[in-house]
């Protein structure tokens, strides 16, 4: 990633929307999160910014300022952020909820909501910082990171300070790839149960009855009939079509979630019950299913360098990230409660065989189907241009088609290899989120700040941060494996459908 023409990190650099070349020429248009169009930076140089300040500075090679009449207000940053941190994950907190227990499981969320948010703070405070040194306009999560090994006193970090760059993107490439394994359990699961209780699907959702389910084949066959579609999904390149595919598919989650909250609230038992405790063996894949819905670090920046007025960012993130922090501990507690020791790797597949909400499993399904294209859009820009820039321009177009096709089938083997949703969140976010969310924004302000002189508190906390995100890495990822070599009893499939 050294090479200036490779993307920086996750920062992908874009075609306009307009171009014409079959291999999607790219200019300087980044993007990072779930909808691309809207965290990206235009193509087209503003007219004025600020005077002073970081908002002032020009950089040719970074996100390019929108100026005070083309920015984001507060209200759609505020939308953004919120969309670039509410997706597949928030389904899968219920169960995760379940794996840490009623009281232990809100509590923990809201602990590690709190800490996540510090780091995103973290990061857009070493990111001022080195805007302000090097008279740079935006930095992206990499370019930080690269710049902070710069500064650290140590001279083997500064020698190798490319490192950093090329580990963030490295991890934001298995993220977004990771992302995309999920879908396609997510799709497998929702499609296998609508099919295998179509029979017994009614007009009555409020009656409790056994659902006589029809045999269909496994859900792993589902995926490879999906492969085809989302195949010709990620051969649309063109950013306009993406963008209108990521607000039809923004449109139908919001609706299934607010149909979902409003049959959770409805008869829920007595929870006394259920344990306030679960069994610590079982924390650690709440770890990484959390982590995984927090993970929204990569978006700050690029949400912060599109505003009319940046200034108002840490207000606008602190005030989302309560939002997202609410929605999260509102629906795992709920649907938790509501179903109690049934609930499963995704709270729609705990939903009634009724018209109605079986049409909102199809919704969430068509929603996270188009969002596959939109995440698969950032690890493709940065892997595919410097191969194809390898062979001549006659063999562009096929190079790069075959390599689309060879990253959707890895994502769609990986999630065949590990058919079990909850396990394939929790090994993301252990792997990757983790890294990215919790391990390195505290390590880099120790790096940024440490020769300027930082108090001894402060550096204990950014350490104890890290390790706990460290140990969350090495045992979340340790029992997410173990549970998938020889899975509890107690566990309840994925893909089987329970008594309503």
């Amino acid at each position: 990633m050294a090479d200036p023409k490779e993307p920086e990190n996750g920062a992908v650099e874009l075609g306009t929307p307009n171009a014409a070349a079959p291999t999607g020429t790219m200019s300087t248009r980044r993007l990072r999160s779930e909808d691309y169009n809207d965290y990206s930076s235009t193509d087209v140089t503003p007219e004025g910014s600020p005077p002073d300040g970081m908002n002032g500075f020009a950089h040719p090679e970074s996100y390019q300022r929108f100026g005070e009449t083309n920015g984001t207000t507060w209200y759609q940053t505020l939308i953004h952020l919120l969309k670039g941190n509410i997706g597949t994950g928030l389904l899968g907190l219920p169960l995760a909820v379940k794996n840490a227990g009623i009281l232990l499981g809100p509590l923990s969320l809201l602990v590690m909501g709190v800490v996540a948010v510090h780091c995103m703070g973290i990061l857009v405070k070493c990111a001022h910082h080195f805007c302000n040194r090097f008279q740079k306009q935006f930095l992206d999560y990499g370019g930080v990171m690269m710049h902070g090994l710069e500064a650290t006193p140590s001279a083997c970090l500064r020698t190798h300070a490319i490192w950093g760059r090329r580990v963030v993107g490295l991890f934001l490439i298995i993220t977004q790839l990771g992302f995309c394994c999920v879908y396609f359990v997510f799709l497998a699961d929702n499609l296998k149960q609508v099919v295998s209780a179509a029979n017994g699907t009614t007009n009555d959702c409020s009656s409790n009855r056994t659902v006589v389910m029809t045999p269909t084949m496994d859900s792993r066959l589902y995926m490879l009939s999906i492969l085809p579609f989302v195949v010709l999904l990620t051969f649309i390149q063109n950013l306009k079509v993406l963008s209108i595919f990521s607000m039809l598919a923004n449109v139908a989650m919001l609706v299934s979630l607010v149909v979902i909250y409003q049959y959770i609230v409805r008869d829920i038992p007595d929870p006394r019950n259920l344990p306030l405790a679960a069994a610590w063996k079982t924390y650690p894949l709440f770890f990484g299913t959390a982590i995984f819905a927090f993970e929204g670090i990569g978006v700050v920046l690029p949400l912060e360098n599109k505003m009319k007025n940046p200034r108002q960012f840490p207000v606008i993130l602190y005030v989302g990230m309560t939002v997202v922090t609410i929605l999260y501990i509102s629906l795992s507690v709920l649907g938790y409660l509501r179903f109690g020791a049934d609930i499963q790797a995704s709270i729609t597949l705990n939903l009634p065989n009724c018209w109605l909400y079986q049409a909102v499993k199809l919704l969430f399904s068509f929603g996270i189907f188009f969002t596959y294209a939109v995440q698969f859009y950032v690890p493709a820009e940065i892997i595919i241009p410097p191969l194809v820039a390898r062979v001549s321009e006659r063999w562009g177009w096929l190079i790069n088609l075959l390599l689309r096709v060879a990253l959707v089938c890895v994502t769609c083997v990986l999630a065949i290899l590990i058919p079990r949703l909850d396990l394939v969140i929790s090994l993301v976010g252990s792997v990757s989120s983790s890294a990215l969310a919790l391990i390195f924004p505290p390590l880099l302000e120790i790096a940024t700040y440490y020769s300027e002189g930082m108090h001894p508190l402060v550096i204990v906390k950014d350490i104890a941060i890290s390790l706990f995100g460290f140990l969350g890495f090495v045992v979340g990822t340790y029992e997410a494996l173990v549970e998938l070599v020889a899975p509890a009893a107690t566990v309840v499939n994925a893909t089987t459908v329970l008594v309503q």
